[in-house]
């Protein structure tokens, strides 16, 4: 039986969407084959958490917990920490430098596409169609008719490193830049703004299952509100339908482009990149290393389409990992 800590919280400001999806694993996973344990790693405290929610420190040195008289050591990490220090790097280099093998992407990849500029560099490299963007860093003199001249109106403020749409805002007019750039800054040090992309949005999840790469399902996204933000993810307010209402040449370019993302960047376990059509042809907005697993994720449901059972889809994660 193979200890698995499921580790979520996280100190960003997606903590308590990680929280939720933590959960939906621990629930999930199968008991005549893991043993897991719920690990909450929050700024405060680093504590494993019984079914009483009686919490239990965890010992940093070694990423083990006492239960009783009993010295439990983990075989497996399951990470469903959304943001920081989940998803940008710290904790996968935390946990090789215990030799801890764990479910989501390496250090250096997950710090990479935790950083929407440096992400976007890489993959322009390549040939990626990407939205023309603006950078800007806190401290920085605002040209606004530079960033508008650059690339019109509207366009969206997003904080650089930064999930489930925080520090977000798409702007309108000139005069709505400076409250943008609050919202943004905020959550981070770094900003960048990019075009706006009048097109279809469609989420794409690739994953490493029972060892082969496969592009699920693609979901459309139809927000409700002004833009894909956090009350259209997790509060209903968009329809996500899967699959998406594309035409057959434009699931392939889509899906062929998600995989080849995926291989360019080195990635392993699950991810979901974002897509904007433009004149046919699909441009990429960002990509997530932790996707959310709660009952309102995307994930799930392209899982789910494709004949995947979450049980199925956190043992392949697992077993992927621990046959290396």
């Amino acid at each position: 039986m193979k200890h698995v800590a499921i580790i979520m919280g996280g100190y960003s400001s997606e903590y308590q969407i990680s929280l939720k999806s933590g959960q939906v694993v621990y629930d999930t996973l199968d008991r005549n084959v893991f043993t897991p344990y719920r690990i909450h790693i929050l700024k405060s405290k680093w504590v494993y958490v019984d079914d009483h929610n009686i919490e239990t420190s965890i010992n940093k040195d070694d990423f083990s917990v006492f239960i009783g008289e009993r010295k439990i050591v983990f075989d497996v990490v399951f990470n469903a920490i959304h943001g920081a220090p989940g998803e940008n790097g710290q904790i996968q280099a935390y946990l090789k430098l215990l030799c801890i093998p764990h479910t989501s992407c390496e250090m250096y990849q997950a710090a990479l596409t935790y950083n929407k500029r440096d992400c976007l560099s890489v993959l322009k490299a390549y040939g990626v169609q990407t939205a023309k963007s603006y950078y800007i860093n806190y401290g920085d003199e605002i040209h606004k008719d530079d960033i508008i001249n650059a690339l019109g109106l509207p366009c969206f403020v997003k904080a650089n490193k930064a999930g489930s749409s925080y520090g977000v805002s798409k702007v309108y007019q000139k005069e709505d830049l400076d409250a943008a750039l609050d919202t943004a800054f905020r959550e981070d040090d770094e900003v960048i703004i990019e075009e706006f992309l009048d097109g279809v949005e469609v989420s794409v999840g690739v994953i490493t299952y029972q060892g082969v790469v496969k592009v699920l399902p693609i979901t459309e996204i139809v927000s409700e509100n002004d833009f894909f933000d956090y009350e259209a993810k997790y509060e209903g307010k968009s329809q996500e339908i899967t699959p998406a209402r594309i035409s057959e040449q434009e699931t392939k370019l889509v899906s062929e482009l998600a995989k080849k993302i995926y291989k360019i960047l080195g990635l392993k376990g699950f991810s979901r990149s974002e897509f904007i059509f433009k004149n046919g042809a699909p441009h990429f907005l960002e990509i997530n290393t932790v996707p959310g697993l709660t009952k309102e994720s995307i994930l799930p449901q392209q899982a789910a389409e494709a004949g995947i059972t979450l049980a199925e889809l956190f043992k392949s994660a697992i077993d992927e990992v621990l046959s290396l």
